[in-house]
């Protein structure tokens, strides 16, 4: 179960790293940008793509950057699911003194965000020249339920204000959600218009503009989503998270 940090405790939760569960939102974002960041160093210094704007997935398909793209690039999922479950329980906690959303609405939000999740488990696990038809569902899949979540979690952010949040974050959570959104639909239809399956493009290749326009707006929707969830630290600071074990004897 959760509860609001109450005040008298602040003190002594402020001799953790962070105070309430913050924690896990800060972990997700450091830990997604250095999995971006390393296996996209590894890639370049090892020749295997080149530097300008690969796509995320290129930086993660051949050995040694394939184990490290796939094993951080996993633990980020189980983060973000993480992070999105203590993300519904605040919000179903909200929502018993103002009700403000529906709570099948915020169910609706966590399903999506957690089907994102699946997707990058399928991304990070089939790699792009391996099963390049299931790793293409699963980048569909996790950017296209991310844009949803970060849209959903903007809208519901505008309903708790003034309470429960200000409204300079919901419109640094919108602007993030929008600009995901118009990325995300360039990066599907210039993906879709390239004709061929490979990772170590040059510029005077066919459909290379295609792949450069649609790697730019992957990386775009991609630290999109980090800074949103960048945004949730703060409500995270205010909320604990506890955990209740019962024995029950055998009679």
């Amino acid at each position: 179960m959760w509860s609001p940090m109450p005040g008298a405790g602040r003190q002594r939760e402020m001799l953790c790293f962070m105070p309430g569960v913050a924690a896990v939102p800060a972990l997700l974002v450091c830990w997604s940008s250095a999995a971006f960041i390393i296996s996209y160093v590894i890639a370049v210094l090892a020749g295997h793509v080149e530097p300008l704007v690969p796509y995320i997935s290129d930086t993660g398909t051949k050995p040694p950057e394939s184990g490290v793209f796939g094993f951080m690039i996993n633990i980020s999922a189980l983060l973000g699911a993480i992070t999105m479950y203590i993300r519904y329980l605040i919000i179903e906690k909200q929502n018993e003194s103002l009700r403000f959303v529906r709570s099948s609405c915020n169910m609706f939000s966590l399903c999506i965000g957690l089907m994102g999740c699946t997707g990058m488990g399928i991304v990070a696990t089939f790699q792009e020249l391996s099963v390049p038809s299931v790793h293409d569902i699963g980048a569909l899949v996790a950017f296209g339920c991310g844009v949803v979540y970060i849209t959903l979690q903007s809208i519901i952010s505008y309903k708790s204000c003034p309470q429960w949040n200000t409204y300079f974050v919901c419109h640094i959570r919108m602007l993030i959600s929008l600009i995901s959104c118009i990325s995300f639909i360039p990066m599907i239809v210039f993906a879709s218009r390239i004709s061929m399956t490979k990772i170590d493009w040059t510029p005077s290749e066919k459909d290379y503009t295609y792949h450069f326009m649609s790697a730019i707006c992957e990386w775009t929707v991609a630290f999109g989503f980090v800074f949103f969830f960048l945004t949730f630290i703060k409500d995270f600071q205010r909320v604990t998270l506890r955990i209740s074990t019962e024995i029950h004897e055998e009679s």
